[in-house]
């Protein structure tokens, strides 16, 4: 079964994908996490990628479809992936669908976690303290959510036209949130 969890930065999209990865024994395909760890390894690619992401820009969607594309044609992983924070451009979600075509794969369901700004705000601050994220402070987290709203708009658009799309209050707690997408999820 492949997921995608979809919604603002801090919607508890990784939450979400840290209980399906455990429930259906699957693999978190987690863009935020897989660029933090180039950054960590300071190669070129982490440089530029920190440097959009302290702009509050995304990074282009030709070095996350790269870095994606491993991910799906692995074996070991064909039909167990929970994509956390991908596709965010209409262009990736249509390499997405080419991707898992072309490896006999499909999407099983698309959650959209829909949150509004005030409580992004909140969860994000929160977690800048928690887990001391650079990519947390105040303008940041603005830029990066008026962002993903305007660049994620049209994959919006192109996911909610499909059966497989779900949209949940992301606002809610974390165990009702997972309550609802276990209605779904049934395994």
């Amino acid at each position: 079964m492949n997921i995608i969890l979809f919604g603002p930065p801090g919607a508890g999209k990784g939450t979400q994908a840290k209980y399906l990865v455990e429930k259906l024994k699957g693999f978190q395909i987690s863009t935020g996490d897989i660029l933090r760890d180039e950054i960590k390894k300071d190669t070129d690619l982490g440089k530029q990628i920190i440097n959009n992401m302290n702009d509050g820009k995304f990074v282009s969607d030709e070095i996350v479809n790269t870095i994606i594309k491993k991910f799906i044609f692995d074996p070991q992983k064909k039909n167990k992936l929970i994509f956390d924070g991908y596709p965010r451009s209409l262009d990736q979600a249509k390499n997405l669908d080419n991707l898992l075509n072309d490896s006999e794969q499909k999407i099983d369901f698309v959650f959209y976690l829909n949150v509004n700004k005030e409580t992004i705000v909140k969860r994000l601050e929160k977690r800048k303290l928690l887990e001391k994220r650079t990519d947390d402070n105040l303008d940041t987290i603005l830029k990066r959510y008026d962002t993903y709203m305007e660049t994620t708009k049209p994959v919006l658009d192109f996911y909610s036209k499909k059966n497989n799309f779900h949209e949940i209050d992301g606002s809610e707690n974390i165990t009702e949130i997972t309550r609802k997408i276990d209605t779904f999820v049934n395994v």
